[in-house]
């Protein structure tokens, strides 16, 4: 998934990947959460879920002021 992440948004976003206990697999986007793999059935999240994900990030990337040069 960090992969697609890097691959998508470059340097635009930064990812970083943190152990949890228990299988625990979250994803949070400016403190967030914007999926957990409890709440959604204990799946990992397949190419679908990557690509709903991956909108959630462009939506929030475009709806940023644009940086002065």
């Amino acid at each position: 998934m960090a992969n697609e992440f890097f691959s998508t948004f470059s340097g635009d976003v930064a990812v970083s990947l943190t152990p949890g206990a228990n299988g625990r697999f979250e994803v949070y986007l400016d403190g967030e959460k914007i999926f957990d793999r409890k709440e959604e059935g204990n799946i990992y999240p397949d190419l679908s879920v990557v690509r709903r994900l991956k909108k959630v990030v462009q939506e929030k990337l475009d709806a940023m002021p644009a940086a002065a040069d």
